[in-house]
């Protein structure tokens, strides 16, 4: 899977204040920052406690140890994978990261050797001779047989496994070619296929995300700025009803804070598409509470339902559902509401390559009657979770659910590890729509793992493409 990058990859990390930070300086202490390596497209956003619980778990049941130290803090940066893979950023440094096998329903681990510098894992560890350290560490060649000194017995073939020298140093990672009790039995070969990682430099430190909203204060308010102002010319380049599309989600509760700021209170369009979490349709309304915003619903329907019977489940190839349960439900809201409108929306570059080319100002070709304008677009996900965390906004409790984008529970688009997380945890809301996908699957004659493998989220014979779908 090749990494792209939708834009500039701007985080950094302050090793006084242990926090990172966007900007080149940190604004709590004035200190030159130092960039940290991601992979791209490098949209790293803050690790909560369910995240931490279960990066801790997946390393202790590996490797014997939990692996992030209390108070520190932990970005997430979702890679390039078949399924999912989050990198994990600790004091500054990339720590591994923890990957999903979607047809066994686990995670799995893969550390860098710099993680020494946070713990020590207690199994999975092959110990070389010292003499073999130069040619592991400096060029990356694997370990073989000739260089063990010792192998622990929890190793099986296809693990990752640190590599230690006699002297307790960490010369590398990589993958087990064979289990504990193969490799001692053999003569000689490859034992561990060492893997080569960009380096970085973990300098662990005690923080709170208070803390990094200090760090980040100088870019928080000129990246404000610049969005209000966007929003004001904006407005006056339109002279149609402003509006904002609210959907439960960080980014459109950051615009929706920036309209407020630039035009004051605005109605919020929220498409309610009756197949959202109980936690959004909870947002929504504390969200209304908190700010006095004049909320206008979307009606649902039963155009889904009919849809669904019609043309069985949407796909990522065909999402029906977007234009069916949103955009034409906005578009008869609108025309009913105020004829035309303008709506400033949360989109940002940073989700995807058609958001990355997408003008700042456009109109749907599905939803004629609206403007829509972006004034985050260039906000990585930091920007927007330190801009929530200074205004103390009420964000949706589903991102301390590890869900790291709102929307349908049933999304086509959502990966094996969120469905089998959604499966587990929402069991209820899931039981309905596993119904709906079995139904059809009869109905099709379609294979019986049709359901367990995700095959329903791709609909054979289409080729289709991502839309705006607001």
């Amino acid at each position: 899977m090749h990494p792209s990058y939708l834009g500039r990859i701007l985080l950094r990390w302050c090793d006084q204040c242990h926090t990172p930070v966007l900007a080149k300086t940190c604004a709590s202490c004035g200190t030159t920052t130092r960039e940290v390596p991601l992979t791209p497209p490098g949209d790293a956003r803050p690790a909560f406690p369910a995240d931490i619980a279960l990066i801790n778990r997946v390393f202790e049941e590996h490797f014997g140890a939990p692996l992030v130290p209390e108070c520190q803090l932990v970005l997430l940066n979702k890679v390039p994978d078949t399924d999912r893979m989050e990198e994990i950023v600790i004091g500054g440094g990339i720590a591994g990261s923890i990957r999903y096998i979607p047809k066994e329903r686990r995670w799995e681990p893969i550390p860098r050797p710099e993680v020494y510098a946070l713990f020590r894992p207690a199994k999975r560890v092959v110990v070389v001779d010292d003499s073999a350290a130069p040619f592991i560490h400096d060029q990356g060649m694997s370990v073989l047989r000739p260089g063990l000194v010792s192998i622990d017995d929890a190793v099986c073939t296809g693990d990752e496994v640190f590599i230690v020298t006699e002297s307790g140093e960490c010369i590398g990672v990589g993958r087990a070619k064979a289990g504990a009790e193969e490799a001692r039995a053999m003569q000689k070969g490859q034992l561990v296929r060492s893997r080569r990682n960009v380096p970085s430099q973990i300098v662990p430190g005690k923080a709170t995300w208070q803390d990094a909203v200090r760090s980040n204060a100088d870019l928080l308010a000129h990246a404000e700025a610049e969005a209000v102002r966007f929003v004001k010319d904006v407005a006056a380049a339109y002279p149609l009803q402003p509006t904002v599309s609210y959907s439960g989600g960080k980014d459109s509760l950051v615009t929706m804070l920036i309209v407020r700021k630039a035009l004051g209170n605005v109605p919020l369009l929220f498409a309610d598409t009756g197949l959202e979490f109980p936690d959004t349709y909870a947002n929504v309304d504390a969200v209304q509470q908190k700010y006095g915003a004049d909320i206008i619903r979307t009606t649902t329907s039963d155009k889904f339902a009919d849809t669904l019977a019609r043309q069985g489940p949407p796909a990522v190839n065909a999402r029906w559902c977007c234009s069916v349960c949103k955009l034409l439900p906005v578009a008869e809201t609108i025309r009913s509401t105020w004829g035309e409108c303008l709506s400033f929306i949360g989109q940002r570059r940073y989700e995807s390559l058609s958001r990355a080319e997408s003008d700042r100002v456009w109109r749907n070709p599905t939803v004629k009657v609206q403007v829509s304008a972006a004034p985050i677009q260039d906000w990585t996900a930091l920007h927007v979770w330190l801009y929530l965390f200074r205004e103390e906004a009420p964000y949706n409790r589903l991102y301390e659910h590890r869900l790291d984008r709102i929307g349908c529970f049933m999304c086509p688009s959502s990966d094996m590890a969120l469905i089998h997380m959604i499966e587990t945890d929402f069991a209820g809301l899931w039981q309905g729509w596993q119904d709906n996908l079995e139904a059809w699957r009869t109905k099709q004659g379609l294979p019986a793992d049709w359901i367990a493998s995700g095959a329903w989220r791709f609909k054979e014979g289409v080729h289709g493409k991502e839309r705006h779908h607001h």
